[in-house]
């Protein structure tokens, strides 16, 4: 055969190979070399055949393809069913796929390099489908320790994360201080900048890019404030040319906070998202004010705390963990961070429910477990037990609530933001239902949302995707008017708690 007739096939060889289908190369080589054509894989098994590929010859293949499978012979020829049958083996190392053609006539010379040609290709295509496939491995692997190290920082401890990452320590986690940027982006994208921007160490420099196992398209972003990444532009910097840049993403940045406040941090990285997805340059730095939990007086705060929770101590902790999130998270995204049921959260709740005889679909009685599971985790420790413990009205009475609770809604009493703090107050009051509090104010359910949106922005807290911000808004209703009036009987320290646990 000529050399441009032979180029010519092998140019259409590389077509059909790129194609990655072994299917449709045995087909093509079938076509050309007059022969039903087979792909014994690396475990020894037909992988694929032409449909014409004799029934009786495959069932046999495996063992006249073995000793090439393992090595001991690079062809060999044979017959079977009245054909001949030639085998050749490819790759360098044990096991080997090998390439089986069935004629009714051996192949002619020509035929046999092009049937070699295709072999070799297709264990090329073999090898880059294994790199892929391990390739991918490596993602998820790498993937799973980023949110595992977010998940030891998140609940504040540094030393596991340290112990995770072993000999390879990852320049976060040497930092002092951490920004947490929040990334909005469609989810596929979040997948392609993790990538895109991984280091060789399975890392982003001093940075990590975690997806967020409750919201599909958050990207978490924790950034070392004191590491800077070599040659490389700063991680920050990079996530606010990707928003410019793409006019459907947004960030919220928190304030640096230590290592071990990744917690904290990420909260205030939510708040400011919020912000910024209603902002025009889709950017926001978390400028709030302090949450009641750190202005609360500690130690009539954590023996409020302590005697509210003191229930819980006779439930099992993974239900104490559940319904920590569960008051602040919705519980889809609970069951999806946990990798559980929604059942199963729903489970978890009830037990907490009954242990505290409250009822967690109150938005007031989520505010105060909220408030106090987080004084716990501020305070830890045993309570005072000098005096009984105050009710939750007289803590919220105290001066640095007063005040706290004062600077919070101030935004709100301006003379123009009026209809937002009747708009916020009934949404409140009808438990956070947007379509109940549109019907008592005469609204429609788009008018109140709306309202809820310009309210975070001006509070710089998220009230529509979690609870934190709402409880905060709950308590600061609660104590500058919107409280509803005590009765007579409780003014002890044996008050009633929201939802009707009482204090003794």
């Amino acid at each position: 055969m000529e050399a441009g007739t032979h180029g010519a096939e092998l140019d259409e060889l590389l077509r059909v190979v790129r194609r990655r289908s072994p299917a449709a190369v045995l087909a093509w080589l079938g076509g050309r070399v007059g022969a039903d054509v087979a792909w014994v894989g690396r475990a020894g098994a037909v992988d694929a055949a032409t449909p014409g590929f004799p029934p009786g010859i495959a069932r046999v293949l495996p063992e006249h393809a073995g000793p090439l499978v393992g090595g001991g012979l690079a062809a060999a020829t044979t017959h079977l069913d009245g054909r001949e049958v030639r085998l050749e083996a490819f790759g360098g190392r044990a096991p080997r796929p090998v390439l089986v053609t069935a004629s009714s006539a051996p192949l002619r010379r020509h035929a046999a390099m092009l049937a070699s040609h295709a072999g070799g290709l297709l264990e090329l295509l073999d090898r880059a489908g294994e790199a892929d496939e391990n390739a991918r491995g490596y993602e998820a692997k790498s993937r799973q320790l980023r949110f595992a190290v977010l998940t030891a920082l998140m609940s504040g401890d540094v030393t596991l994360a340290r112990r995770m990452t072993t000999d390879d320590v990852p320049p976060l986690l040497g930092a002092e201080r951490v920004r947490v940027h929040l990334l909005h982006c469609t989810p596929g994208d979040r997948d392609r900048l993790a990538r895109t921007y991984l280091d060789p160490s399975g890392y982003h420099g001093a940075a990590l890019m975690v997806h967020c196992p409750a919201f599909k398209e958050h990207l978490i972003c924790p950034i070392a404030e004191d590491v800077e990444p070599g040659g490389r532009l700063r991680q920050g910097e990079v996530l606010r040319r990707l928003v410019r840049e793409n006019p459907g993403y947004a960030l919220g940045v928190s304030r640096p906070h230590p290592l071990a406040a990744m917690g904290e941090a990420y909260g205030e990285a939510l708040h400011a998202l919020t912000v910024a997805r209603n902002s025009p340059d889709r950017l926001a730095v978390y400028r709030g004010r302090p949450s009641l939990v750190q202005v609360l007086p500690r130690r009539p705060a954590a023996a409020w705390a302590s005697a509210f929770l003191e229930p819980l101590g006779a439930v099992p902790k993974p239900t104490v963990d559940v319904t920590r999130l569960a008051v602040t998270f919705p519980r889809a995204a609970v069951a999806r961070l946990l990798h559980i049921s929604r059942t199963t959260v729903a489970a978890h709740c009830r037990r907490a429910e009954e242990a505290l005889g409250v009822d967690l679909g109150d938005v007031r009685t989520r505010a105060a477990l909220d408030l106090a599971l987080s004084l716990t985790a501020v305070h830890p420790g045993p309570a005072d037990d000098r005096g009984p413990a105050p009710t939750l009205p007289e803590l919220l009475r105290t001066a640095p609530a007063v005040t706290w609770a004062e600077s919070f809604m101030g935004p709100l009493h301006t003379g123009r933001n009026g209809d937002l703090h009747r708009t916020v107050q009934a949404w409140v009051d009808t438990g956070a239902d947007a379509r109940a509090a549109a019907a008592r104010l005469g609204l429609s359910r788009n008018t109140v949302r709306s309202r809820l949106r310009a309210a975070e922005r001006l509070l710089n807290r998220d009230l529509l995707t979690t609870g934190s911000g709402i409880h905060d808004l709950v308590h600061a209703l609660d104590v500058t008017g919107g409280q509803r009036a005590l009765p007579a009987d409780e003014t002890d320290h044996r008050a009633r708690w929201p939802g009707g646990r009482a204090a003794s």
